[in-house]
């Protein structure tokens, strides 16, 4: 039975692992495959003496190897800088002092203006518009005249309705004669008590008559007055969506609108928890709100005048809206404005600002300098938080915090105190000047050069041949090229020849 290449070949390798002599196998099997791994990292461990042999024989003339301490530092003392000293070099900061006095708190949202009352001027009657009185964008007062209608058919209807007045009015007159003459007949034994009763309801019946002509007159006069569109009340003009000539269907035709500016509303939304202190300054009167735009150049103050009746499931808030005097129209419906809403008082907290405070996965903790300068960690707790300052507890008032540089400062690092507002001219000018000579290509250029000299130095091919023809062409190359980039300067002290 004949045995297959494949199996004679693991039968071989077997065989060697087992007596542990390298053999040299038909099948072009290395001596190092079949070596055992103890084996093959001592002769490894014994060809790295003679590459360091090697390559201190390819190392270029004049580059003598610097000796090593214990370690690797160097022996001439350059080596890396020992750890820093405990607690640190001394840190520039600024510091506060911690204060203790009264802190509103104040409800933060966003709010949106709105008007009291903004009216869709309509036409109450089918006609054409014969005069507009008002311009887009016009302030105007109550009972001020904004349109003109046709009004010729109401003035004659109203006409007509005293024209039957009089007619009425004159039957009623002859009524009245006939009664008076009926009840003199009467006296006279000349007519039956039944004429005197027939006259007197004629008469009464000419009375309602008349009555009813002068309501009719004043149904007239009401379509007739509609031809006069007069303003509802105070307010600015909106768009003027008709003119002269134009026809207006009777509440259909939106012809302009009235917006009441003076005094105005903000409304906003609030958190529930806060609804029932909200409702308790409601009911007091005294609760103030302060407004501000995003662009903080405006800041008015009023008060909460309404709170919704029902919270938002959804949100879980609740609507409010506070009013605000508008003289001068700076609050403009529609915009966007930052609410603040007072709702209690700190008494006596202490308060520090809010860049003092560090939060770490422990809590929130401040660096607290002493009368030596010296730094501390101090656990605090934040009991409220107020714009750019927040009362804590774990402080007592007067304490020196640490406020700029905290985050250099470390336990029992030295502080020293800096202005708060350094003049930054020099700085920015110390910076520039630090940049330039990194960009005139100084030491990082130059570096360049002399390392592709160096590596060719270092047992590269420009070495293997500069050492073989015994001229040493690379170095004198490298080291000609690296002055006239670098101006003189090299980045590799390893091609510079020592100076006598």
């Amino acid at each position: 039975m004949k045995t297959s290449r494949p199996a004679k070949s693991t039968l071989c390798l077997s065989l060697v692992a087992l007596l542990g002599v390298p053999v040299a196998t038909d099948l072009g099997l290395s001596a190092a495959m079949a070596a055992p791994p103890a084996a093959a990292e001592g002769k490894a461990a014994d060809a790295k003496p003679a590459e360091g042999k090697a390559g201190e024989a390819k190392a270029p003339e004049g580059k003598a190897a610097e000796p090593k301490a214990a370690g690797g530092a160097p022996a001439d003392g350059k080596g890396p800088a020992a750890g820093p000293a405990p607690g640190g070099p001394p840190v520039s900061i600024t510091s506060v002092r911690a204060q203790q006095r009264d802190l509103p708190i104040y409800l933060q949202a966003p709010g949106t203006v709105t008007p009291v009352s903004t009216v869709d001027i309509r036409a109450q009657v089918t006609s054409v518009v014969t005069q507009v009185h008002v311009k887009e964008g016009q302030f105007v007062r109550k009972g001020d005249l904004l349109y003109t209608l046709d009004t010729r058919a109401d003035e004659a209807n109203v006409a007509k309705a005293r024209a039957q007045l009089a007619r009425d009015e004159a039957s009623l007159a002859d009524a009245q004669r006939q009664l008076a003459r009926s009840r003199q007949l009467v006296e006279r034994n000349f007519v039956s008590q039944g004429a005197v009763e027939t006259a007197q309801a004629q008469v009464d019946a000419q009375t309602a008559l008349v009555a009813s002509d002068k309501a009719a007159i004043d149904a007239a006069l009401v379509p007739l007055s509609y031809g006069r569109v007069i303003a509802p009340g105070n307010g600015r003009i909106g768009v003027l969506n008709v003119f002269a000539g134009s026809a207006v269907q009777a509440n259909l035709t939106s012809m302009t609108t009235l917006t009441q500016l003076d005094p105005i509303t903000v409304a906003f939304n609030l958190p529930q928890r806060y609804l029932a202190s909200v409702l308790g300054l409601l009911k007091k009167g005294n609760a103030t709100v302060k407004v501000v735009n995003p662009e903080k150049n405006l800041a008015l103050t009023g008060r909460l005048s309404f709170v919704d009746t029902n919270v938002d499931s959804n949100s879980g808030t609740v609507k409010a809206k506070a009013t605000f005097d508008n003289k001068n129209t700076a609050l403009w419906p529609g915009a966007f404005l930052n609410v603040s809403v007072q709702i209690d008082t700190l008494k006596e907290a202490i308060v520090i600002p809010q860049s003092c405070i560090i939060q770490t996965v422990r809590g929130s903790i401040v660096y607290v300098i002493d009368k030596d300068n010296k730094a501390a960690i101090r656990p605090v707790k934040i009991v409220e938080s107020q714009g750019e300052e927040a009362a804590v507890s774990g402080l007592r008032p007067g304490e020196r915090i640490a406020q700029e540089g905290r985050q250099n400062l470390r336990p029992g690092s030295t502080a020293i105190e800096r202005p708060r507002d350094p003049a930054r001219a020099g700085g920015k000018g110390g910076d520039r000047a630090g940049k330039g000579p990194d960009k005139a290509g100084g030491p990082a250029e130059s570096g360049k050069g002399p390392d592709k000299a160096g590596v060719a130095g270092d047992g590269g091919k420009s070495a293997d041949k500069a050492s073989a023809k015994g001229e040493g062409k690379s170095e004198a190359k490298g080291d000609a090229k690296s002055p006239d980039k670098t101006g003189g300067k090299t980045g590799n002290p390893a091609t510079e020849k020592p100076k006598s």
